[in-house]
């Protein structure tokens, strides 16, 4: 099963939360790598929904809000690609998926 076309990204879970360097689980300097930056979160979330689109969505437990889903697969940014893991939760409440966060997969 993939993510669907039209999973909900926040907005500022790119701008106020991924792309701001933070002292703690600092998702920034990694994502800087591949090339993402705070200047244009729309190319970050143009690529996690690439990622979403490409790679298979496998279940990955859940709580009383949803059915959480796990997508592995390479983050392709404007300077590189990196691996990383994309969780995005399947919302009982309205059968909807949303974007929760991504880290860098271990190689």
């Amino acid at each position: 099963m993939h993510i669907p076309a039209d999973a909900e990204i926040a907005a500022e879970k790119l701008t106020r939360y991924l792309l701001v360097p933070r002292p703690l689980d600092d998702k920034s300097k990694f994502l800087m790598q591949a090339g993402f930056s705070p200047a244009n979160p729309l190319v970050l979330d143009a690529a996690i929904r690439g990622l979403a689109a490409a790679e298979p969505a496998t279940e990955d437990g859940g709580n009383e809000y949803g059915v959480f889903w796990r997508v592995t697969g390479l983050l392709r940014g404007p300077d590189r690609a990196v691996p990383v893991v994309a969780i995005w939760l399947q919302m009982h409440a309205n059968d909807r998926f949303r974007f929760i966060t991504l880290k860098p997969a271990r190689t």
